[in-house]
């Protein structure tokens, strides 16, 4: 019961806000009777709501619920004060993520209104090897983690300067004992990012970072406010 629930809830996504009783059966693979008893179920519960045209949408018993997750809105809101200080002095995107398995799940971004274009949206999923935060927590995940993610990289997985899983363990190794991540993207559009980790009292829980326009990207002026943000966040954690 659990895992069809979870099946129906999965059925939306940033694209599909709202669905109608035959699309959430499609998209859960649960047969439409099985689908619309379950449905009924959540809406019961808050964790869907039925709208007036019969349309279903997440709950906000969902929300309340996913506010306590210490992962998720407990460390936004120990971080969001040192975010809003990077945000102001960089007026780009900052990105705070986490692991979640094989990718790095966005916790919340600040972005100014003239920024460049978005690409991720909070709560949703980020790659490990093309993106700034991804790296940061890939080098600080689990070997077996980090095995995994070499194993199945292929070429056009990564950003400008990691072209094979060569590359990408390089990387690693650099993002280790640098303390830092720098990637570059040339596609859709050029964009460049510096992440670092933040650690908490059993080693790293989140990677924080800049993302903006490649052109007029100095990384001698966004390391140290990365890296500062970041240990700030992390001093308040062990706090």
């Amino acid at each position: 019961m659990i895992e069809r629930a979870f099946a129906l809830l999965g059925a939306f996504d940033a694209d599909h806000r709202s669905l109608p009783l035959a699309d959430l059966a499609r998209r859960s693979g649960l047969p439409r009777s099985s689908a619309l008893r379950l449905a009924r179920a959540l809406v019961d519960v808050g964790a869907l709501e039925r709208l007036a045209d019969g349309r279903f949408v997440v709950g906000l018993r969902l929300l309340e619920i996913a506010s306590l997750a210490p992962r998720g809105h407990g460390l936004r809101a120990v971080a969001m004060p040192y975010l809003e200080d990077l945000f102001h002095v960089t007026r780009q995107h900052v990105l705070l993520a986490v692991r979640d398995e094989g990718e790095a799940l966005l916790v919340e971004r600040l972005s100014a209104r003239d920024a460049s274009p978005v690409r991720y949206r909070i709560g949703g999923r980020l790659p490990f090897t093309s993106t700034g935060v991804g790296l940061v927590l890939l080098a600080e995940a689990p070997p077996q983690v980090q095995e995994d993610a070499i194993a199945a990289f292929l070429p056009d997985d990564g950003g400008d300067d990691i072209h094979s899983p060569a590359d990408l363990r390089r990387a690693l190794a650099e993002i280790r004992r640098g303390g830092y991540a720098y990637a570059r993207q040339s596609s859709p559009w050029p964009m460049s990012t510096v992440a670092a980790p933040v650690r908490g009292p059993s080693g790293v829980v989140a990677a924080v970072s800049v993302v903006a326009p490649s052109p007029g990207f100095t990384t001698s002026s966004y390391i140290p406010a990365v890296q500062a943000v970041a240990r700030a966040i992390s001093r308040q954690l062990a706090a």
